[in-house]
């Protein structure tokens, strides 16, 4: 029974090889002709279409079933649905309301926003924590800490008291705080 976990055969082998060699060439095409935007993580689509990505191609090279053609046609299908999905958010500001989340401001200065943690369902803990991954030592230091629409936490610091480019605090929720500051 222990040989069926780690058993392979010599087709099995050359199954998995040929399948991984045309399925990654699949996503190479595929990204060419769609543009490197398909896997930037700058947007909710975006990271689900990475994480599609990956299990598509995991599960059509180390499994029989996905075939490699059934494989090829999902990964077409997503890449099909980012390009689409990306050019009606540029187009259109109402879709793009609808399938962007919008960031929110965590910290207004050393002033943490615990309704906008409830808001973003994080913790003071998460917060903490990415604060001392940005290397910030002082809460006095940092200016700003956004939870971007990515699920990543962008923390703007600084020893100077030079003020935030109100540009890069366009459309995040509660920025008017710092402004106000």
């Amino acid at each position: 029974m222990f040989e069926k976990w780690i058993d392979i055969s010599s087709t099995e082998i050359a199954g998995i090889l040929l399948t991984a060699f045309f399925a990654y060439a699949a996503v190479m095409v595929y990204t060419r002709v769609t543009g490197l935007r398909s896997f930037s993580k700058m947007s909710a689509p975006d990271f689900a279409m990475t994480i599609a990505t990956g299990s598509i191609l995991g599960a059509t090279i180390s499994q029989p079933s996905p075939t490699l053609f059934a494989g090829s046609l999902a990964l077409l299908s997503l890449f099909t649905l980012q390009w689409a999905v990306a050019f009606f958010r540029r187009r259109s500001r109402k879709f793009s309301a609808c399938i962007d989340n919008q960031p929110v401001l965590l910290m207004a200065g050393s002033t943490i926003l615990h309704e906008n943690l409830h808001r973003a369902n994080l913790t003071v803990n998460d917060l903490m924590g990415k604060l001392r991954e940005s290397n910030a030592c002082s809460l006095n230091d940092v200016q700003a800490v956004v939870f971007e629409t990515t699920g990543d936490i962008s923390v703007l610091h600084s020893k100077s008291n030079e003020p935030i480019d109100p540009l890069l605090l366009q459309n995040v929720y509660d920025a008017q705080r710092l402004i106000a500051d």
